[in-house]
Order: structure tokens, then sequence, then C-alpha cells
């Protein structure tokens, strides 16, 4: 396991953290559970039929000690929740809507951390993007100041580390996205011990093309510097004049960022998703995430071809992110 883990490992040790699995019968989930719980990092939460879960376990030579199974159709506390979530939905939907709503495990999940009885939620082995975020996004909600969850992947090889941005939610982000993406991937950098240097990226450095693809760019560069004085950001620029000094040096002399930029925002998702994965298969990299972020608890959500060590790697972010 490389360093980023290990240092997760260590500062989640001992803090009693929750993670909220929906997915209890995926034998993928049961066996990163089983793998934390025993390592004592994390108390995993899973939701569904315990005499079920138990069987799966049984079958997959697993032990469920140190684990909580909460059943949706037989949650003692379900009344509370079903009121909650009346509440939180602002009259949205009724009580008789809600008890049927709050049955479906991602809600059930995400109403767990909103009422504090989990710290984070990770969900996706066997659910679309839509039915982890949804929930989310309804219950949980942006953090004050942020109109917009994004997905981004933190690039690891040996010692290197990046931020790639957003790789995962939004599709034609404009100047306001592109800004709260920068300032927001900036502070999850911080959470890995990166500290960001962040690049705003375009097919244009400095001006040396003009179009209104760059001009967004430009207006998000304004804009970031203008809520995050302090944070060292800079653009718009080619990826070659943020990474490499010399090319930098030429390019942007002047720049805050002199080709040691580590935290890089895409200017659209197809070159964000593009990126990140030209860097994985051509680059070696390991892709960890994505990792949503803005959100005001942390909810995360795995690919439906995750393996057991992408479930258990996504727990130990997720548990970070509620630090």
């Amino acid at each position: 396991m490389s360093n980023l883990f290990n240092d997760l490992v260590e500062k989640l040790s001992g803090k009693g953290l929750s993670i909220v699995f929906p997915e209890g019968l995926d034998e993928r989930i049961l066996a990163a559970a089983e793998r934390l719980a025993s390592e004592q990092i994390i108390k995993p939460i899973l939701l569904g039929n315990k005499q079920e879960i138990q069987q799966k376990a049984e079958k997959l030579n697993l032990t469920i000690g140190g684990m909580e199974i909460l059943d949706p159709n037989t949650f003692e506390g379900m009344d509370g929740m079903v009121l909650s979530f009346v509440e939180r939905r602002k009259g949205k939907v009724t009580k008789e809507d809600a008890r049927k709503i709050l049955l479906d495990e991602n809600y059930f999940g995400t109403m767990l951390v909103y009422m504090k009885k989990a710290d984070g939620l990770v969900s996706g082995a066997a659910h679309s993007t839509a039915d982890t975020v949804r929930p989310a996004l309804q219950i949980i909600k942006t953090k004050k100041g942020v109109q917009k969850t994004s997905g981004v992947f933190i690039m690891v090889r040996n010692e290197e580390k990046y931020v790639f941005a957003d790789c995962a939610i939004n599709i034609a982000p404009d100047s306001q996205d592109l800004a709260e993406i920068a300032i927001e991937s900036a502070k999850t950098a911080e959470m890995f011990s990166i500290t960001p240097k962040v690049a705003m990226l375009s097919f244009s450095t400095k001006g040396s093309a003009k179009s209104p693809e760059t001009e967004k760019v430009v207006e998000a560069v304004r804009m970031a510097q203008e809520r995050a004085p302090k944070l060292v950001l800079d653009g718009e620029f080619q990826f070659d004049a943020a990474f490499v000094p010399s090319v930098a040096q030429k390019k942007a002399p002047n720049s805050a960022i002199k080709g040691d930029a580590n935290v890089f925002i895409f200017p659209s998702l197809e070159a964000g998703n593009i990126g990140y994965k030209i860097a994985q298969r051509l680059g070696g990299f390991e892709a960890v995430g994505p990792i949503l972020q803005g959100l005001n608890a942390p909810v995360n959500d795995l690919s439906r071809g995750c393996s057991e060590e992408d479930v258990y790697k996504l727990a130990l972010i997720t548990a970070a992110q509620a630090l």
C-alpha cells in the first residue's frame, strides 16, 4: 500500500469513525468491511437483512464482528428518521412517501450520515453514480458558498501525488464552477499532505489563443484569486506550461506557478476524464477516486467494477474527509 494510505491509516487510528455501506450483501463490500473492522481503523455499518448478510459472510469465510448491521425494514428509529427527512425536504414529500423512499438503502444510509449516526457513506459497487449522489445532494447538500459538488482523483505514482479535477461530475462547468472546483480541490489536496499549487488548464497559455473557451478559464482564475487570495493559483495554462519548469519559464515567466503545479483544474469533464485516464493507463499512475467534494459530509461513489481494495481505500478517504 502506498505512503498515501499508510498516512491515512495513521491519521484515522483511534478516531472511532464509522462509515455506512448501503450494499451490505456485496462480497467486495463485506471483504473490505471485515478488513477495516479487524484493523480497527473504521467501524463499518452494513445495510441489509442481518440474517442474509451473516449467511453471505459465512459462505465467504468472513467474520462480521466489529460491524453494525442495520435493516431499513426493521430499523427502530424509522419514525424519527421519517420526520427528519420530511423536514429536510421542506415539505416536498409526505410522511407516507418518505417512509417508502427511506427503504432505499442509499437514502437510508445518507440519512444516517445527516443525523450523525455515521461519519460518511461509500456506495456504488452495485448502484449508479446518480443513485449515490442524488440522496447526498437532496439531504446532505453542498457546503455554504459552494453551488455544486465536484469529483477529483488523486493521482499517485511512487512518491508523486497530484490532484485532477473535475473528472467525474460537471460536464460543462462555467467560470464560477471552475473557480469553486479549484478552491475545493486545493482543500482536498491539503487533506493528502499536498501543499496546493493550482493550475487552471486550457489549450492556451496566458493569452496565446483567444476564444470563448479560453476566456472562460481566464475569468475563473480571476474569480478564484479574488475568493482565495492566499492560494497559489494561476492560469490559463497548457499542461506543459503548468508542469515543466523550462516551458513555464518561456511561456509564463511572471507566474507564481513555475512549472511546479500539483493541482490541475480541467476546463470540462471530457478533458478531465480523458486526462486522468491517460495518466493512469500510459503514465502508470494509480487513480484514487472519484472523491466527491463540496458536500457538508462525505459521501463517495465507487465504480461498479471496483475491487475489494478500491472499497477499502475509498472508505479510508471518506473517513479522512470526516475528520
